[in-house]
């Protein structure tokens, strides 16, 4: 049977709306399993949320990683503005994403037999959680890019996994950090969602988190290094 040859850009595209529906059904079906199984401890179902997510991005990145893995907007737009990905590319990826992550949103649902789309009711707002926003997204690309930037792409599976573990903890947010998962995160009214009138600022934070890594990027590694 012959190889099914599908365009570059095309293959970036079905990689990056997989592996954010992977992402989304991750963070979301677990959210939901551990309402579940732990419904009076809130604590673990945190912990059990956490550890779901890191486990997912491990594989996802570890899957995608030599097609395209950013299922993150914000890693997206990072990417062009340090010149490792042309502007061409952001506006598709990103729309790829979102997509993604709402897919993801949905079977998560539907995997729990609960309605396929629920909005949330889970109110998050406050100048606390964004200041939290900001400082996951600032996070998370200094890890991503760090890498990157010193030709150390294989440890990125494992350090983005714990990182954003901890961050679940670490960020009184429990650290988003990613436009699309915000918006696939308000089609479910579980554990892991949130209100779809509050997911604009949480963006909106996120983007500026956006340009405060990419700051601190240029700064610390002006130049990459070579990765061949």
């Amino acid at each position: 049977m012959g190889e099914v040859m599908i365009p570059s850009r095309l293959r970036i595209l079905l990689a990056e709306a997989v592996g954010t529906a992977f992402l989304l059904a991750g963070v979301v079906g677990s959210g939901i399993m551990a309402a579940r199984l732990s419904p009076n401890d809130v604590g673990l179902q945190l912990l059990q949320n956490a550890v779901a997510t890191a486990g997912v991005l491990v594989a996802i990145i570890s899957i995608f990683g030599t097609i395209s893995a950013d299922f993150n907007p914000a890693v997206t737009l990072g990417a062009w503005v340090l010149g490792h990905r042309p502007g061409r590319d952001v506006v598709p990826m990103v729309a790829a994403q979102v997509v993604g992550a709402v897919v993801g949103t949905v079977v998560a649902n539907l995997m729990f037999d609960l309605e396929a789309v629920s909005w949330s009711t889970t109110e998050r707002s406050g100048g606390h959680l964004w200041l939290a926003e900001v400082l996951a997204t600032v996070g998370l690309l200094l890890v991503v890019f760090a890498l990157v930037r010193t030709a150390r792409m294989a440890h990125i599976p494992y350090v983005v996994a714990a990182y954003i573990g901890a961050a679940y903890y670490f960020t009184s947010s429990t650290s988003f950090a990613n436009p699309a998962v915000t918006v696939g995160r308000a089609f479910s009214d579980t554990f892991a969602g949130i209100d779809p009138s509050c997911a604009p600022m949480f963006i909106v934070m996120q983007l500026v988190g956006v340009g405060v890594a990419s700051v601190l990027l240029l700064a610390l590694f002006p130049v990459s290094a070579p990765t061949d």
